[in-house]
């Protein structure tokens, strides 16, 4: 079994020849220093990542993970992935995988060394954890204020609301918070009493007949799984619809979900220590879905 992978990659510009790609990527032992320290991730979390799901063999949605990965490199001022490069580089990093079996597979881009313009970047490999109890039982979950209005990524979009960057101290400090009151996850909220997102997931919420999400216009990421169940959602005659969703209307909702790439689609079964009605048809339809290969 493999346990971990990593690789340095020097990022290429867009049109790059197909025949320098080899060269601009090695392999490097897991854990060995490999980022300098003045790399503006490792001292500044200066930068942004993806991370998709390798099932059986197949990576799942490398088009729209690839697209968000620019999308964050345009808010935040990076250079523009060359897609190219980036689809051989993922590819290469799958063949080494087994068959069988589920894997993270996470690409970075930073901003590099500081001073200096030009941008570093790494992929790197480990087994997915097991979520099948999260999956099929559920999870309980906390709400977190952000600390922000419902406006605030629209007025401010220096605050990188929309971009997947590498500072994700306060996602993870939401987790824990979560894990000191027994639940399994957080999920923000905005000051005035709006649902956004969680600390590494999207929130589904089914309201009667309808698949509800909160637009990404209100300050957060566009989540690749969530569009890609609206997708199925579409494919299989229901709805899906963004919208602000209250905190209010979450409380009261018919279900509700935290979907991510790699656990995949969470019911959430309490909310703040209240219980919530898991639709559990629902729940192995997505991810009976989101296990099949995807593009």
């Amino acid at each position: 079994m493999v346990e971990t992978l990593t690789f340095l990659v020097d990022p290429l510009p867009v049109g790059a020849a197909a025949d320098s790609f080899d060269e601009a990527v090695r392999e490097v032992e897991t854990g060995a220093g490999a980022l300098a320290v003045n790399d503006f991730a490792p001292h500044r979390g200066d930068g942004v990542f993806e991370t998709l799901a390798v099932i059986d063999g197949h990576v799942q949605e490398v088009g729209p993970h690839l697209a968000r990965l620019a999308n964050s490199a345009r808010i935040c001022e990076l250079p523009e992935p060359n897609a190219d490069q980036w689809r051989a580089v993922i590819a290469a990093a799958a063949a080494r995988l087994p068959a069988q079996g589920e894997y993270a597979l996470k690409i970075a881009l930073s901003r590099g060394l500081d001073p200096g313009p030009k941008p570093t970047a790494w992929v790197y490999v480990v087994p997915g954890a097991d979520f099948t109890a999260a999956r099929e039982r559920g999870i309980r979950v906390i709400t977190l204020d952000r600390g922000i209005d419902r406006g605030a990524g629209e007025r401010a979009p220096w605050l990188l609301l929309g971009a997947k960057t590498l500072s994700y101290a306060a996602n993870m400090a939401a987790i824990r918070e979560a894990k000191r009151r027994s639940a399994d996850d957080a999920l923000f909220v905005t000051s005035d009493g709006f649902v956004l997102e969680g600390p590494t997931s999207s929130v589904i919420v089914r309201i009667g007949d309808r698949f509800v999400t909160p637009p990404p216009a209100a300050g957060i990421l566009h989540g690749t799984t969530q569009r890609s169940l609206f997708a199925h959602l579409e494919a299989t005659g229901r709805t899906g619809e963004y919208r602000d969703v209250t905190v209010d209307e979450l409380r009261s909702a018919d279900a509700a979900w935290l979907v991510s790439s790699v656990r995949l689609a969470a019911p959430i079964t309490a909310l703040d220590d209240v219980p919530m009605p898991v639709d559990e048809d629902a729940t192995r339809d997505f991810n009976a879905y989101l296990l099949s290969p995807r593009d």
